[in-house]
């Protein structure tokens, strides 16, 4: 946990600790990132580091926080997650997703960075806060659609959650890194392609575990 100092800090101070840490974990992970060049980029003392901070993994989990915060908020940017009707909602937050990322790229690097960390506790300590960030938001947005009857009978709701989790995860990755996806091949395609595809991945979603739509009879 990072330190009472960390928090007790100006703003503007722990925004540019954590811009410094997020540029330089994104270029090289949390194994390789240094703190010197941290501290160096934030106009601090290395030692201070130390004073907000129990060790190197506590700071790579606070920053880890922090970006997450940022992501989901930009995600559920005009959804109403007790009340919207899930399907529409969620092409909603994959369209913000897309845009977040194609227009963020420290947090971008940062978390491509992150989900593919070598060190396992640093990668462990990371997946749990992204883990329950997803979870926390994705939640009451199924569980309200489920209960609205919006899905199949039968549908898990477990499943819903995962299978959003899985998409959102690869789209922010796939459209920017080459050979993530070698199905689609999002990095060679332009961003109006990119969200096409990903909404279709969502209509066959909804065609999965969405309630099946009556069809109106046509008159002859």
């Amino acid at each position: 946990m990072p330190t009472e100092t960390w928090w007790n800090l100006p703003s503007e101070k722990r925004q540019r600790v954590t811009r410094a840490a997020m540029i330089e974990f994104g270029k090289r992970g949390f194994s390789a990132g240094s703190l010197n060049v941290i501290a160096r980029e934030a106009g601090i003392a290395k030692g201070s580091l130390f004073q907000y901070f129990d060790d190197k993994l506590d700071m790579f989990t606070t920053i880890s926080e922090a970006g997450v915060q940022t992501i989901r908020d930009a995600a559920i940017d005009g959804v109403d997650v007790e009340n919207d009707e899930f399907f529409p909602a969620l092409r909603r937050i994959v369209r913000n997703w897309l845009t977040f990322f194609s227009t963020h790229p420290v947090e971008r690097g940062f978390a491509y960075a992150a989900g593919n960390e070598v060190d396992a506790e640093a990668g462990a300590a990371v997946r749990s806060v992204t883990s329950a960030h997803f979870v926390s938001e994705l939640t009451p947005l199924v569980k309200g659609a489920d209960a609205r009857g919006e899905f199949a009978p039968g549908a898990a709701v477990d499943q819903v959650i995962a299978m959003v989790v899985l998409l959102l995860r690869h789209f922010d990755k796939a459209p920017f890194y080459p050979h993530v996806d070698p199905v689609l091949d999002l990095t060679d395609k332009r961003p109006a392609e990119v969200e096409r595809i990903a909404l279709e991945l969502v209509d066959a979603l909804e065609r999965a575990y969405g309630r099946p739509r009556r069809r109106t009879k046509t008159r002859p």
